[in-house]
Formats: structure tokens, C-alpha cells, sequence
């Protein structure tokens, strides 16, 4: 590799550093606070957990990286990815709809299911993860109306649930904007 390829390469290299050590951080900070305060409680099996979960988003935008070099699809795969997590993450430690254990906050795993299926019949090409991030965020919709009906009496409150559940259906929605913008860019 030729001195003038290494120079191109350090910001991709940079960047992707970045991203990982973001990722050891987000490990590292339950492990932190475990040693100052007794209301953090994490076992080996939540640590194994979480690397799984970290190392899918960070593996998926790693795919997202060497798919696509349009900034659009690569913010629209950021944008799902990160919604996934949130997803997931909120719904393991506390629940969007009451606590953890309250069996509605298994509808969630609807919206994943049409992201990570929308992807896979997509193929990952722009014009289908558009579609698929579309479908997604009304599912998510739907979910969110189940959520709000059914869960009005519990924490975080029919208002709550309102505004997170259009929350993440919006950034859904923007999600597939992105691909489509980048379904839309000319090709060559």
C-alpha cells in the first residue's frame, strides 16, 4: 500500500474507531457505576448481552459502510440500526409499556422483525430498505396505538407512550426517506 492510499484511508480508519470505542464505552459504563451504587445490577449474562447487541449495530453499519457509498444510505442504515437498539435496549432494562416484564412490550418485536426481514428480502439495496423502513414505522404505528390504548394506565402514561412510540415511528420514517433519496441518486 503505497504512502498516498494510507493518507485516504486514516479517516475511514478513524472513524470506524470512533465507532467501536463508543461501543467498549457503552459496556464499560454499567461496569463503572456498578462499583459506586447498588441500583445498577448487571450480570455476566446482561454484559454478553449488550456485546451482542452492540456488536450487531456496529456490524450492520459496517456492512451499511461497504454497500453504500452515498451519505443518504448510510444515515438512513445509521438511523435504523440505532432505532433497533433503542428498541431493544429500553424494552430489556425497563419496558416501553409498564415495566420489562409486561408481555405488550413483546409487540415491539414486530418492528424489528420488519426492519431485519425488510432488509433481508431488500437485499440491503436502497429502493427496498426504503420500503422496508416505510413498513416498519407503521407497524410501529400500530404498536404504538395497542400501546397507548391498552397501556394507558401504566408508567410511562398514555401521553408518554404517545410521544415515544411517534417518536420512534418518525425516526423510522426518516430512516426510509433517506434510502429513498438514495435509491433516487444517479448511478455511475
Amino acid at each position: 500500500m503505497t504512502l498516498n492510499e494510507q493518507v485516504n484511508r486514516r479517516p475511514i480508519y478513524m472513524w470506524r474507531l470512533a465507532g467501536w470505542s463508543i461501543g467498549g464505552v457503552l459496556l464499560l459504563l454499567p461496569a463503572v457505576a456498578m462499583q459506586f451504587t447498588a441500583e445498577v445490577r448487571w450480570t455476566a449474562s446482561d454484559f454478553v448481552f449488550a456485546a451482542a447487541l452492540i456488536g450487531f449495530v456496529g456490524g450492520g453499519f459496517e456492512l451499511a459502510v461497504r454497500l453504500d457509498r452515498s451519505p443518504a444510505y448510510r444515515a438512513g442504515a445509521a438511523l435504523m440500526l440505532l432505532t433497533i437498539f433503542f428498541l431493544i435496549w429500553v424494552n430489556g432494562a425497563v419496558g416501553i409499556i409498564g415495566d420489562e416484564d409486561n408481555p405488550l412490550n413483546l409487540l415491539y418485536a414486530a418492528v424489528i422483525a420488519t426492519c431485519i426481514g425488510g432488509a433481508s428480502i431488500a437485499r440491503l439495496r436502497p429502493a427496498g430498505m426504503a420500503r422496508a423502513a416505510a413498513a416498519a414505522a407503521g407497524v410501529q404505528m400500530m404498536v404504538g396505538v395497542v400501546a397507548v390504548v391498552a397501556g394507558a394506565d401504566q408508567p410511562p402514561g398514555a401521553i408518554g407512550l404517545a410521544v415515544l412510540n411517534g417518536g420512534v415511528a418518525a425516526l423510522l420514517a426518516a430512516s426510509a426517506f433517506l434510502f429513498a433519496r438514495s435509491a433516487r441518486r444517479p448511478v455511475g
